[in-house]
């Protein structure tokens, strides 16, 4: 899932990979969102292969971090391509998967929690893109009307 979401077509000439997170990420507002969701599937398997809360913590950092600059047109969608969280928080789990251990009623509280916390963050700062857009906007309007 990671390498559809971040890796699926390498760019021509280039290092760089595209994958559908960022493409999906170009529809206004709802994709970063919808992204991130996405996303968060990995999080889910991680909780469900057990693996320790740090690492649970550092995945949702990764999907916090894509889905906040992502969230900034244009340069957001640059970010994503190159910071490719999905493919981390897969390395994260193969890592940490290794040793697994039991997962308690306590490690879902806090996944929820923080799977919460964290698309609430990000809701609130695609909120506040739209917010400034709109006012930029508002703002340049006069001068663009004939």
């Amino acid at each position: 899932m990671a390498t559809i979401l971040d890796r699926a077509i390498r760019i021509p000439g280039t290092n760089l990979y595209l994958g559908l997170d960022p493409l999906i990420g170009l529809i206004p507002g709802l994709g970063d969102a919808l992204a991130g969701l996405i996303g968060a599937a990995i999080l889910v398997m991680a909780v469900r292969l057990r693996v320790p809360k740090i690492t649970l913590v550092r995945m949702c950092v990764n999907l916090l971090l894509n889905g906040v600059l992502g969230a900034v047109p244009g340069l957001g969608d640059a970010f994503s391509v190159w910071f490719q969280s999905n493919v981390r928080n897969a390395a994260l789990l193969r890592r940490a998967s290794v040793a697994p251990r039991a997962a308690g009623i306590m490690d879902w509280t806090f996944v929820v929690g923080l799977l919460t916390g964290t698309l609430l963050l990000l809701l609130g700062a695609i909120l506040a893109v739209l917010w400034l857009v709109k006012g930029l906007w508002d703002l340049l309007r006069p001068f663009l009307a004939p």
